[in-house]
């Protein structure tokens, strides 16, 4: 899996990109996007380093920007541990996406504009791209349509705009039918904070 990421490092000039976003991954054997206590453990750890070791060596060569993202059900699920992590890696090829709905567990939406100005307060120097994905309300729905949840939007985007992020906002995890609002609701605070 590392040679076939390294290999995409290289190419991503090539297909007109200077960045390419990582998971850190999760010890679940059956399912990529679930927590597991081993996520926790110095093994997990060290592994993930080890493959990041070898994937930054690769973007520094290639000038590519690899970005990680703090998501609850990853070895990096949290955004201490995303601090920790680019400050033992030391690279400037090592860099942050921002996902405020990845910052929660389903069951604990507790200090929501705590918890994202804490992210914000220790990674806002290093995020290079945001996500606008809701938390849905029902968590047996996949459809999380930025605006259609219960994410603290006027947070998350006053904390990008005190960052001073200027990037690209990407929606994901919604229906084609839900783009044209969702896009609406982004600008509509993206313009609410500029």
């Amino acid at each position: 899996m590392t040679r076939r990421a390294c290999r995409l490092i290289e190419r991503a000039p090539d297909l007109g990109t200077r960045c390419v976003t990582l998971c850190t991954g999760t010890r679940d054997p059956e399912n990529m996007w679930q927590a597991h206590p081993g996520n926790d453990s110095p093994g997990a750890w060290r592994e993930m380093v080890a493959s990041l070791e070898k994937l930054i060596s690769v973007a520094e060569q290639h000038d590519v920007t690899l970005g990680i993202e703090p998501e609850k059900a990853n070895v990096i699920n949290s955004a201490a541990k995303a601090r920790r992590l680019l400050d033992q890696m030391q690279s400037k090829k090592l860099k942050i996406v921002i996902d405020g709905a990845n910052l929660f567990a389903p069951d604990d939406l507790k200090n929501m504009p705590e918890v994202l100005a804490e992210a914000f307060d220790l990674l806002g120097t290093d995020i290079v791209l945001a996500h606008a994905k809701d938390i849905a309300a029902d968590p047996s729905k996949h459809s999380q349509a930025a605006g259609t949840g219960c994410l603290d939007w006027d947070t998350y985007f006053e904390c990008l705009q005190k960052i001073g992020y200027g990037g690209p906002i990407v929606l994901h995890n919604l229906a084609p039918s839900q783009v044209d609002q969702s896009v609406r609701f982004v600008k509509n605070h993206v313009a609410q904070f500029t």
